[in-house]
């Protein structure tokens, strides 16, 4: 296993609670790290750069000190889109740098400029990538890890099964590898693990829990639905990525039969992660995504319940410890 030494020792378990577009708010960032895994939010919840600062300032207030039980929290991260349309890049990673975030995760483009400003003060930079050939580009850039986005994660997902990506990015990059899709269990975290990553990405687990920044419809539609009930479509955000079948419907659209973005870029529906910029930004059809029409991954199959994330975080460690045993009595056997 390759965990970053920055992260050795920090955590609960092997999980970061993904970064979530609307989804991830400071109640979920916090009371994630408090209870022992890395917890994450996009810089662009945040309409401008002062309010980023506002919640950097009080993730790093709340954080600071240990728990009632001596306790220090894990590690947090905020994600970081590199492309040029992102006009806020520069003032952005001024306070990333200025509040040492420890955690950056870099999307749509591994920028070496950006890695070697993160680096300067010690920080983490993992990048999402979809194949080999996007993390061999990420890999000269000097990233720290990879996080492989594989088939059934939720929002713009990869289209390879989670076996096939990690062997094919284990080729070019022999660093930390962080496992992305369809995982909800502490089952799954070791089975992630087992397949060779070092830390479990978990986004809509995460989802479903008292402290996400979702409405209760969308919680209840998470729980309620099956992976089945996952459909993949670039048609809602012109890129392809997976949405709750019933919000689409609640959106009055017929999940069967949904229109074909104007000039869709096709690069985008085998490489959601291309680094070149879309044609079209917004799709035809009226209904926004993430708005208005919820995403989530094919890891709803395995949740039943919205739960407080302290307790979430309980039941996956319970979970965990009892696959690594069972692992260990067959393996004994």
């Amino acid at each position: 296993m390759t965990m970053p030494q920055q992260l050795q020792g920090r955590l609960r378990l092997p999980i970061i609670a993904a970064p979530m577009f609307l989804g991830s708010g400071l109640d979920l960032v916090i009371g994630t790290c408090r209870a022992g895994v890395v917890g994450t939010f996009p810089s662009l919840n945040l309409r401008t750069t002062e309010e980023f600062d506002g919640w950097l300032t009080q993730i790093d207030e709340a954080l600071a000190e240990p728990d009632a039980t001596g306790r220090e929290a894990a590690p947090y991260g905020v994600n970081f889109v590199v492309h040029r349309t992102n006009k806020r890049i520069e003032a952005d990673l001024e306070k990333i740098v200025e509040h040492k975030v420890p955690l950056v995760i870099t999307s749509l483009g591994a920028a070496k400029d950006v890695v070697d400003a993160v680096h300067s003060y010690g920080g983490l930079v993992f990048h999402d990538v979809v194949n080999a050939p996007f993390a061999a580009k990420a890999a000269q850039a000097g990233v720290d890890g990879l996080i492989l986005v594989s088939a059934g994660s939720g929002g713009h997902s990869g289209g390879l099964n989670p076996f096939a990506l990690i062997a094919e990015v284990r080729k070019v990059w022999d660093g930390p590898l962080i496992l992305g899709g369809a995982l909800s269990t502490g089952r799954d975290v070791l089975a992630a693990q087992a397949a060779g990553a070092d830390l479990a990405y978990m986004g809509t687990r995460f989802l479903a829990t008292e402290e996400s920044i979702v409405s209760e419809e969308y919680r209840r539609m998470i729980v309620e639905s099956g992976a089945d009930e996952i459909v993949y479509t670039p048609s809602i955000s012109t890129i392809p990525a997976n949405f709750l079948r019933g919000s689409i419907i609640g959106a009055g659209l017929d999940p069967d039969n949904l229109p074909i973005p104007e000039r869709i870029d096709v690069s985008h529906v085998t490489n959601p992660h291309t680094e070149e910029e879309p044609r079209s930004t917004s799709s035809t059809i009226a209904p926004k995504a993430w708005r208005d029409v919820w995403s989530a991954g094919h890891s709803v199959a395995g949740i039943d319940e919205v739960l407080p994330v302290a307790q979430l975080v309980d039941q996956l460690e319970a979970e965990y410890t009892q696959a690594k045993g069972e692992l260990l009595a067959v393996i004994g056997g």
